[in-house]
Formats: C-alpha cells, structure tokens, sequence
C-alpha cells in the first residue's frame, strides 16, 4: 500500500512537470514562429514608415502588430501549407511518429529561411558554432540557421526602411531650408513638414506600395 501510494505520488509529480513542461513550451511556440517567418522585417519596416513620417503613435502599436501578423501570414501561407500536408495531416491520421512529423514539419521553414538568409551570415555563424564546413544544406543545424536568418532579416529590414525614409528626409530638408531662408528659425520645422509627408504618403498611395514591396521582397 505504501509503494502504490509512493507510486501515485510519483506519477502525479511527473505528470505535473510534464504539464509545465507543455506550457512553456506553448508559450515559446509564437515566438519561435516570429523567428522563423517574416514577421520581424514586415514589423521593422512597419516601424520605419511611422518613424519616417513622424506620428509616433500613429498608427499605434496594435494596428502595426496586427497588419504584420496577418502580412505574416499571407507571406508564409505556401509554407504553413506544406508543414500541413507533410507533417500535421500523416500526424493526425497515426501515419508516422511525433518525432518523424517534427523532421518534416522543419523542411518547409528550412527552405524558407535558406532563401531569405545571407551566405555571409549564414557562414558567420558556423564560424561562430564552431562547426566543420558544411556540404549542404541538410548538413547545417537549424540552430544555426535560425539566427543567420534573422540577423539577414533585419538587415533587409533596414535596407528598405533607409529607401522609405529618403523622400521623408528630402521634405524635411526643403522645410528646415525654407523656414530659415525666412528668418522663421523658432518655428519646428517638423510641425510645417508633417502634413506634407503624409499629404505625399497619401497620395502616392504608400501602403500599397509598401505592402507590395514587402511581400514581393520574400519571393
């Protein structure tokens, strides 16, 4: 009787870090898929336009967010797609292991990354890992893939914010020039140039250009 309850209390202490052990795990899982998409450069590049225009709460944190989650999810739905098919569907029909459909889920995001990451920051980081030259592709460990990705994705990130913010600068230079050319140096000259530079966002019809720049920038 001793040993089944010692026993019983075992197995409820295993099943109670088993259980933590899953929600922290569930917890991590939206992180790691910012990671591994194309959430950081469509959220970066979003923060530049607000910058660029010089409304710091317009739009506010949320709606940035938002547009680049769903971005997020336009971008990535081929490969979201193909995890479905190789992984979870053979998964869910008792087809293959856990740990099987856990390699194949990996392929799809693999090859994105792949794409999108550098060569340069990809060898940086095997250099860093202290590894042996890898031959191929399937020969590079996706630990070290995951932030020579990111790291090219902040890099493509900032590429296209210094693009976006060169026409906010000029306006803001043929302002500062103007209000000093008449003797008005007191007045900001941010307060003159803001509605400019969203008269020009407006009217070059700025989210559909960046919008499309972002998403055609994965391809």
């Amino acid at each position: 009787m001793i040993l089944a309850a010692t026993n019983g209390l075992s197995t409820d202490g295993s099943n109670a870090v088993q259980l933590l052990i899953l929600v922290g795990a569930v917890t991590l899982i939206p992180a790691l898929l910012f990671c591994v998409t194309g959430f950081t450069r469509i959220l970066v590049v979003l923060g530049f336009i607000r910058t660029g225009l010089g409304t710091p709460t317009a739009p506010p944190n949320q709606v940035l967010v938002g547009i680049a989650l769903f971005l997020t999810l336009f971008v990535m739905a081929p490969t979201f797609t193909k995890v479905k098919t190789d992984a979870i569907d053979p998964l869910a029909k008792n087809q293959i292991s856990q740990a099987e459909a856990f390699k194949r889920g990996q392929l799809p995001l693999r090859e994105f990354m792949f794409r999108q990451t550098r060569t340069k920051d990809l060898a940086l980081f095997v250099k860093l890992s202290k590894l042996k030259r890898p031959q191929t592709r399937a020969d590079v460990p996706t630990y070290v893939l995951i932030p020579a990705f990111i790291i090219s994705e902040l890099k493509t990130a900032f590429q296209i914010g210094f693009l976006i913010f060169l026409p906010f600068l000029v306006i803001d230079l043929v302002v500062s020039s103007t209000l000093m050319s008449m003797g008005m140096m007191m007045l900001p000259p941010v307060f003159i140039s803001l509605p400019f530079k969203i008269l020009l966002f407006v009217l070059v019809d700025g989210w559909d250009l960046v919008t499309q720049s972002l998403v055609e920038s994965f391809h």
